[in-house]
C-alpha cells in the first residue's frame, strides 16, 4: 500500500508518501516560520494556502515515479489537534487530492501519530510514550482499547512555555534550538519544580526565569537552568508512568523531542531502572507528513476510514477521544514485564527503592539524569516532606505507616512494614478499596493536606480484607476491628494548602492511575467520588470535573 500524508497543524505544511512493502516513507516540507515572536494563526493559515498545494504536488510526483497511474491508494491527513484555519486548509486539500484519485480518506489525530512513529520504528510493543511538542506535553499509554493520559501538562505545552521565555528575551520563533545552544555555556540555578502524581506546571518556572533574566542572571545560566528543570521534571514523570504501568519500554515523540539534553535524560533514566528508550530520527519528531502517512496506512488497512462528506477537522482533537482500531490485545499496563513479583523483598519505585525486612526501608536514591544541585533539593526536601505529612496523616486517623526513622542527609526513612502488596497490582482493585482511598483523601483535604501522588502504586493493601462495607470499619481508611487492611504511602510530593484546586488534582492523579491501568475503571471511578462526596466537600469532585474538560490539547 502506497499512502500519501498531508499535515498541517500550526507551522510545518508538509506532504509525503508512505510505502508499507518498503517502509519507505518520503517527506516534503516547507515550514512556517514567523519574523518575530510566535506563530501568529493568520500568518500560520496564510503560509498552509500557499505552500500546501506545492508540497502535495511533490509528494503526489514522486509517488507516481516508478509507478502505473497516481501510485496513491489512500490519502491521509491531520484531523487535529491544532489551529482550526489551518486544519481547515489541510483537510480541504486532503478531500480534493482523494476525491480526484477516487481513493479512501483517512482522518489522523496528530498526536496519536507522534506516538505511533514512534512505536513503528523502535519495534516496541506497547510502550509508553512521551510527547513533548510546541503546544502539547502529556504521557500515553494503549489501554482497553483506547490511548490513555497517564499525565499531562497542566497549563501549557513545553515548546509554548520555552518560546514563552525567549519571547521575553526578545528572540524569534523557534526559541528551543536557541535555548538549547546558549545552554551549552550555562551554569545551575535553582527554579520551581512542579510535579503532581504524573502531571505538571510550566507557569510558576517560566515566571521564575523571565524574573531571573530581568535581574541580571546570564542569560545561558536561565537556560542551562531551565533545560535541567523542565526536561528533569519530563522526566521523572516518565519514569512514574513507566513505574504504574509496570512497563518497562519508552518512546519520545514531538518536536521538542529533538533536544539533545531531553533524550539523554530520558536515556539515562531507562539504563538506570533497565527499560528501553526509543527517540525516532529528528525528521520524524518535528511535525511532519510521514508520520501522518505511517499511521494512516494502518489505520486504512483496518478500514478506518472517513467518507469525504464526514471529514471535519477537529482543532480540540484529545488523544483519548480517538478510536483505536489497529491495535488489539496489547497493553501499556504491565506489557512488557508481566505481573509485579509481590513476593519481592525489594520493590522499586519511580523515586526510591523500599527494602522490606523487619521494618521498611525506603532510599531516595541519586537520579543520574539530574543535575546534581536539584536532585540533592528535591532528595532532601521529599524526604523531609514525607516524615512530616506521614505524622501529620496518622493524627487525623488516616492510616499510615508508622515512622521509626528519618536522615534527610541521606534521603532515607525506616518505618513500619505495612500490608502486602499495592493496589494497582491486577485482582487487588476493588470499589470498597478505592472508596476507602476516597475517604482517606477527602480526611486529609478537611485537615489542608494534599497527598501529591495518590496513584495505585501508592495505596499498600492487605490481602483478604476488602474493605469498609465487608469488615465493619467506620474510618477513613480500609480495614477492620483488627487494625487497616490499606494504607496510603509515599507522601514526598505532599504540601499544605487552602486551595480546592490542589485538593481536586489529588482526586485528578489517583483517577488517573486508575483510567491507565484497570481493567474497568468507570465503576472504580463512580466509588472514588461517591465515597469522597459523602465524606468531603462536594465542590472539590465539582472542581474535579471542571479540569478534566479544561481540554489541554488546542
Amino acid at each position: 500500500m502506497r499512502v500519501l500524508g498531508i499535515e498541517g497543524t500550526a507551522w510545518a505544511a508538509s506532504a509525503a508518501v508512505h510505502e508499507t512493502e518498503t517502509d519507505a516513507t518520503a517527506v516534503f516540507t516547507d515550514a512556517y516560520l514567523p519574523d518575530s515572536g510566535g506563530i501568529h494563526p493568520r500568518e500560520a493559515a496564510e503560509h498552509m494556502r500557499e505552500a500546501i498545494p506545492s508540497v502535495v504536488r511533490e509528494a503526489r510526483e514522486h509517488a507516481r515515479a516508478g509507478s502505473e497511474g497516481e501510485g496513491v491508494d489512500a490519502v491521509a491527513f491531520s484531523r487535529g489537534p491544532g489551529l482550526g484555519p489551518c486544519l481547515r486548509i489541510v483537510g480541504t486539500a486532503a478531500r480534493a487530492t482523494a476525491g480526484t484519485l477516487d481513493v479512501p480518506l483517512v482522518g489522523v489525530n496528530h498526536m496519536l501519530a507522534h506516538l505511533e512513529i514512534g512505536r513503528h520504528t523502535s519495534g516496541f510493543a506497547s510502550p509508553v510514550c512521551l510527547n513533548a511538542s510546541g503546544a502539547n506535553a502529556h504521557l500515553l499509554g494503549y489501554h482497553n482499547g483506547r490511548y490513555r493520559i497517564l499525565g499531562e501538562t497542566m497549563d501549557t505545552g513545553v515548546g509554548n512555555a520555552i518560546d514563552k521565555f525567549t519571547r521575553h528575551v526578545g528572540w524569534s520563533h523557534p526559541g528551543g534550538p536557541k535555548v538549547e545552544e546558549r545552554a551549552t555555556e550555562g551554569q545551575y540555578v535553582e527554579l520551581p519544580y512542579v510535579v503532581k502524581g504524573m502531571d505538571f506546571s510550566f507557569s510558576g518556572i517560566m515566571s521564575a526565569a523571565k524574573q531571573a533574566y530581568d535581574e541580571g542572571i546570564p542569560v545561558e545560566d536561565v537556560c542551562f537552568s531551565l533545560q535541567e528543570h523542565v526536561f528533569g521534571m519530563l522526566t521523572e514523570v516518565s519514569e512514574r508512568a513507566l513505574s504504574l504501568t509496570g512497563n518497562d519500554e519508552l518512546v519520545l515523540g514531538g518536536g521538542v523531542g529533538q533536544n539533545d539534553r531531553l533524550q539523554s535524560m530520558l536515556r539515562e533514566m531507562c539504563d538506570q531502572r533497565g527499560a528501553r528508550f526509543h527517540a525516532p530520527e529528528p525528521r520524524f519528531l518535528r511535525d511532519n507528513a510521514g508520520m501522518i502517512a505511517v499511521l494512516g496506512a494502518k489505520m486504512c488497512a483496518a478500514g478506518d476510514t472517513v467518507p469525504i462528506g464526514d471529514s471535519r477537522v477537529r482543532p480540540d482533537f484529545r488523544p483519548d477521544e480517538a478510536a483505536v482500531t489497529w491495535r488489539d490485545g496489547e497493553d501499556v499496563a504491565v506489557a512488557a514485564s508481566g505481573e509485579r513479583n509481590t513476593q519481592s523483598q525489594t520493590h522499586r519505585g519511580a523515586e526510591a527503592t523500599v527494602d522490606l525486612g523487619e521494618y521498611a526501608r525506603k532510599h531516595r536514591a541519586p537520579k543520574d539524569y539530574r543535575h546534581p544541585a536539584l536532585d540533592d533539593r528535591l532528595r532532601r526536601e521529599r524526604t523531609r516532606s514525607e516524615a512530616r505529612l506521614l505524622h501529620d496523616a496518622r493524627r487525623l486517623g488516616v492510616p499510615t505507616p508508622v515512622l521509626r526513622d528519618v536522615d534527610d542527609r541521606r534521603a532515607t526513612l525506616t518505618m513500619q512494614r505495612v500490608g502486602e502488596t499495592d493496589l494497582g497490582v491486577p485482582g487487588a482493585l476493588s470499589a470498597a478499596r478505592v472508596a476507602a482511598v476516597g475517604r482517606c483523601l477527602a480526611t486529609l483535604h478537611g485537615a489542608g493536606i494534599v497527598h501529591g501522588d495518590p496513584t495505585t502504586r501508592n495505596v499498600r493493601v492487605r490481602t483478604g480484607a476488602d474493605g469498609p462495607g465487608d469488615d465493619g470499619e467506620t474510618g477513613p481508611g480500609d480495614g477492620s476491628r483488627q487494625g487497616p487492611s490499606l494504607w496510603l504511602i509515599d507522601f514526598g510530593l505532599g504540601y499544605h494548602s487552602e486551595d480546592v484546586e490542589d485538593y481536586a488534582m489529588d482526586l485528578h492523579v489517583f483517577e488517573q492511575s486508575l483510567s491507565g491501568t484497570a481493567s474497568d475503571p468507570e465503576p472504580l471511578l463512580d466509588a472514588v467520588e461517591a465515597a469522597y462526596r459523602n465524606a468531603g466537600d462536594g465542590a472539590v469532585v465539582a472542581h474535579l470535573q471542571e479540569i478534566e474538560g479544561r481540554g489541554r490539547y488546542q
